[in-house]
């Protein structure tokens, strides 16, 4: 179980749950270290001041906020720890609210809950149902990292999950980023449609991080001295080509049917067009309607 990363209580009403925070994502990037090349040295970040240019040591630097160009204002860490918050040390619940009517864009990073000593555990175990039996989802508000925050409680395989929320002045407006008013035939749509349910997944663990897997495999063989890995073909796409939108629907629909295994009278949607026939099939053909007609003139001579 990886360590706490902030403990405190959530507030629920006049209950107070004593609870710590704990992580619920894994980063399982690669990561790199910056090197000098030529002789494989850690290429390190350091502090510089930009007035004397010396190093600064960690303890002589602090927080400060540019009011002006020439005008900074300094906070210090005991000064952010006496702000008047009521959430500095708890998880308030403001609200409670259905599921469907969070934007998901508003949510970010994610964190289980779990109980701080065994006094918490029954009003612990008290909110997870009454979050069950409610089908609803808890808004709260904490601070954490200098700032207060907004939060959405819900309950994940028996733990109550938390999930830092953006506030609603911090999503910005897509209106720009929206296309003009664009014609669409019914059947494209309705092609598309059918695209979506022939794609349609009850389950989705079993997707991996591909890209990931060939960096393992690169760094793998570099490590033993082994020959890289040959790229990837067909990565290059044409992306300026303009396409034949319902004839690359069809062809996907036939696609997503083939690689479920579907087969049957609507597996192909698209035209297939019979081959052309070898010189050598054409000449055996050929003789052999040549000697039918011959059998048939002489049954008919006689």
């Amino acid at each position: 179980m990886p360590r706490p990363l902030w403990t405190g209580a959530i507030s629920f009403g006049l209950v107070s749950i004593p609870i710590k925070i704990i992580s619920a994502t894994e980063d399982h990037s690669i990561r790199f270290r910056q090197v000098h090349l030529p002789d494989m040295g850690r290429v390190r970040t350091r502090k510089v001041c930009s007035i004397d240019d010396e190093v600064v040591p960690q303890e002589e630097i602090g927080k400060g906020y540019e009011v002006s160009k020439d005008d900074v204002v300094t906070v210090t860490d005991d000064e952010l720890d006496g702000m008047p918050l009521p959430t500095a040390k708890a998880i308030e619940i403001v609200a409670f609210v259905e599921a469907g009517s969070i934007d998901p864009v508003r949510i970010g990073e994610s964190y289980y809950l779990g109980i701080d000593g065994q006094v918490a555990a029954k009003p612990y175990t008290l909110l997870r149902r009454a979050l069950e039996r409610s089908d609803k989802v808890a808004v709260a508000k904490f601070a954490w990292h200098g700032r207060e925050r907004l939060g959405l409680l819900r309950v994940r395989e028996g733990a109550i999950l938390l999930h830092v929320m953006h506030w609603p002045d911090e999503i910005r407006s897509p209106e720009s980023l929206a296309p003009k008013a664009i014609d669409l035939d019914d059947d494209e749509i309705e092609r598309a449609v059918q695209l979506t349910d022939t794609m349609a997944a009850d389950d989705i663990s079993g997707l991996r991080d591909h890209y990931r897997d060939a960096l393992e495999e690169l760094i793998e063989a570099k490590s033993e001295g082994k020959t890289a890995p040959a790229p990837a073909e067909g990565g290059d796409k044409d992306s300026g080509k303009v396409m034949d939108l319902m004839a690359a629907l069809n062809a996907s629909v036939a696609a997503a049917k083939e690689g479920r295994g579907e087969q049957g009278e609507n597996a192909t949607v698209h035209e297939i067009r019979p081959r052309k026939k070898s010189t050598a099939k054409k000449t055996a053909a050929k003789k052999k309607t040549t000697a039918k007609k011959s059998s048939a003139r002489k049954r008919s001579a006689s």
